[in-house]
């Protein structure tokens, strides 16, 4: 039928107002697109290809940005990549033609369902909430983060349910998601089908969208270098490393002061400091510490220059040695009579910034007072230059011995820094520590070998400490390679976290110590400064309310966030939390612990140390040092908590107590096997052992 112009001029109003009621009945549906990930649900397994030699039979493919832009965020890609599946703590994103009701998204109405373990076990089928939910009005995306760690190499699918609503109150649409999932093909839609299958049989609530995608395999090295020094048989550590060969074992009473003569440039230069560790040693009485010494032992290391391990195939892949090096390590006898089988242990791992003679001093009394030996060593990239050395002053003459520093001048300015060595250097800068962590784990597993081939301090031919009752307690840092630590490695049953947390971009971005810092240069780096010099990435804590994001450039700085923590969860405590007695490894044993941790921490923020908590269900074997109510009542504290198990030596009084009050708790739990735990302060407030729960999800600070 032919209509006249004029006819169709006047039908012209009516056909406008047609299409405005269609758009406004029109569903709004989940985009899928893919080709683009910011146009679908992500993450997705769309973005990955076969790699049969992975855990996952997966490797991650993202497609790059310009990299003429910012060749920074393209090494991201690149880091990300490499790894055989997506982060255990995702970044959800779901992306809508139009925009929502935001009171309608929850964890009845978006949740993820196991699809099972790629390995053969797993949780298949259980359901996980959401939690930490954000939209994103300028792109009408709904972002949010699993209410649970999920597990390693484990397929999800993220379902989008029509309890989901739009603005009028009508169910989200699912027309493009039926034509997505008709025209899929192969293994993918396989694993959509599977993922729909059990939700579908149930008929409410129904699902409208849907992804799947796989975990990434967080302790596949980790495990197949443990099970090689298992097997292992080590060469004798040996004590005599004096510069004029002389055995470094030394009754305490023998020793008139330390001098640490440090590597602080890459010139051979060194810059001599009295320590005052001698005084923690002493610091409950004479006849409690009996003999401080000096050894060495042999360890091999997986870092490439760039402080990375080479990435390798989870599944058929083996871990390339790089190099074997000599470690120190030191090491604290109590005063009191050798048992039959040798002092229990315990290893001290120390925090960032520090060194094997800092903390380890002022900690290792408290162990020898409950009959148990101390031992440390270095972090990677910890306690400066390798040339450095200690002057063990006695009354017999002096001993230089090396001090073991393993940091060196990574950025060319011809300085060693504090912690100059332990992050990862370009094109890898997204791995940030993790490497380094994953080092220093392997040095400590190396040490537990070391232990179990007998270590002879006395030199009368009989092992000095007990291969059975090997112990770990870490500060901070400490205890943060030592959550991984205590999760790979079965020789060590019990342990003890204090202010740890994580994952570490967390750490960093949410603590005042460390934001400025990565600001610049990280975030900078990256081009997403959104705040003049700083940044702001408008992200809710745990618990906090759907919130609707107003800041420009804070989704591609969250964006970013998740990728750091992605890019480094291999070297992070939150992930190998589980397997320190949910889910153990292997044939490892369940693990005792306590995680001591800080109200209002400044240094590891609170929610970091309840993530920490709340990955290994661990919530009851949190010990809460109040430190408001400390700060409340005495004068002359610090607003920050965080070095509370080491301040002794130190005025106020009041966190002198509190010290060794934390470590009596520490040495006890030790002294009876990981069997008591002691509230530090009895009946005292200062301490909740277990904690009052909820587990604490903001930042506390004292102003």
């Amino acid at each position: 039928m032919r209509i006249s112009p004029r006819r169709a001029a006047a039908l012209l109003p009516a056909l406008f107002l047609l299409a405005a009621f269609a758009a406004v009945a029109a569903d709004v549906e989940v985009l899928f697109d893919r080709h683009d990930r910011t146009k679908t649900i992500f993450p997705s397994n769309l973005f990955t290809v076969f790699d049969f030699g992975q855990n996952t039979f997966r490797r991650v493919n993202l497609a790059k940005p310009d990299c003429t832009a910012n060749q920074v965020r393209c090494d991201d890609i690149d880091v990300l990549n490499r790894l055989d599946g997506f982060n255990v703590q995702p970044r959800i994103s779901i992306p809508f033609s139009g925009p929502i009701d935001l009171a309608t998204v929850d964890s009845d109405s978006v949740f993820l369902a196991s699809l099972g373990s790629t390995r053969g076990r797993g949780s298949w089928r259980d359901k996980v909430g959401i939690a930490q939910i954000v939209w994103d009005p300028e792109t009408n995306t709904l972002h949010a983060e699993p209410e649970e760690l999920l597990e390693q190499h484990t397929r999800y699918a993220i379902l989008v349910t029509d309890r989901v609503r739009d603005m009028t109150g009508r169910a989200i649409g699912s027309g493009r998601f039926d034509r997505f999932e008709k025209e899929s093909r192969g293994e993918y839609r396989d694993e959509l089908h599977e993922g729909l299958a059990r939700w579908r049989r149930h008929g409410r609530p129904r699902v409208v969208a849907a992804s799947v995608f796989t975990t990434m395999s967080v302790s596949a090295e980790l495990e197949k270098i443990q099970d090689r020094i298992a097997k292992s048989h080590p060469s004798p550590a040996s004590f005599e490393i004096g510069s004029l060969g002389e055995r470094a074992v030394f009754p305490l009473a023998s020793l008139a002061s330390l001098t640490w003569n440090l590597q602080l440039t890459a010139g051979p230069g060194l810059t001599p400091v009295l320590l005052p560790g001698l005084a923690g040693l002493g610091a409950l009485g004479p006849g409690v510490v009996g003999t401080l010494a000096f050894g060495k032992f042999t360890s091999t290391s997986y870092l490439g220059p760039d402080v990375t391990f080479a990435p390798i195939g989870t599944r058929r892949g083996t871990p390339a040695p790089q190099e074997t090096s000599e470690l120190q390590f030191n090491l604290v006898l109590p005063a009191s009579p050798r048992p039959a089988a040798g002092y229990p242990v315990a290893i001290f791992g120390h925090g960032f910034g520090d060194h094997k003679l800092g903390a380890f001093l002022v900690v290792a009394a408290s162990m020898a007072q409950r009959g148990i030996a101390t031992m440390t060593i270095n972090v990677v990239g910890h306690g400066f230059g390798p040339l450095g050395t200690l002057t063990v002053n006695t009354v017999s003459g002096p001993v230089v011995v090396p001090a073991g520093g393993r940091g060196f001048d990574q950025n060319g300015d011809g300085a060693i820094g504090s912690t100059e060595g332990s992050s990862a250097t370009p094109p890898r800068l997204l791995v940030g520590s993790a490497d380094a962590l994953r080092q220093t784990t392997v040095d400590l597993m190396q040490l537990v070998r070391q232990i179990q081939a007998g270590i002879d301090v006395d030199g009368d031919g009989a092992p000095d400490l007990d291969a059975g009752r090997i112990y770990y307690f870490g500060q901070s840092f400490g205890a943060i390679y030592g959550t991984i630590f205590l999760g790979v490695e079965p020789g060590v049953r019990v342990g003890v976290p204090n202010v740890g947390g994580g994952p570490i971009i967390d750490i960093v971005r949410l603590s005042p110590v460390f934001r400025a810092g990565f600001a610049n240069p990280a975030v900078a780096a990256r081009g997403l400064l959104n705040a003049g010099a700083q940044f702001n990435e408008n992200l809710p804590f745990r618990g906090d309310p759907p919130r609707v994001n107003d800041v420009p450039g804070a989704m591609a700085v969250q964006e970013f966030i998740d990728q750091s923590e992605w890019g480094a969860q291999r070297g992070s405590p939150v992930a190998y939390a589980p397997y320190l007695r949910k889910n153990p490894l292997g044939r490892n044993p369940v693990k005792s612990v306590i995680l001591q941790i800080a109200k209002g921490d400044r240094t590891v923020p609170n929610p970091t140390g309840s993530a920490l908590a709340r990955a290994g269900e661990l919530e009851d074997r949190v010990t809460f040092y109040r430190h408001d109510l400390n700060y409340a009542a005495n004068t002359g504290l610090t607003t920050n908590p965080h070095t509370f198990l080491t301040g002794i030596l130190t005025p106020p009084l009041a966190m002198q107590i509190v010290g060794l009050q934390a470590q009596a708790q520490i040495a006890n739990f030790f002294a009876t096997d990981g069997s008591d735990t002691i509230d530090p302060d009895g009946a005292a407030p200062l301490f909740e052992t277990p904690i009052v729960l909820p587990l604490p999800e903001t930042l506390n600070y004292i102003p």
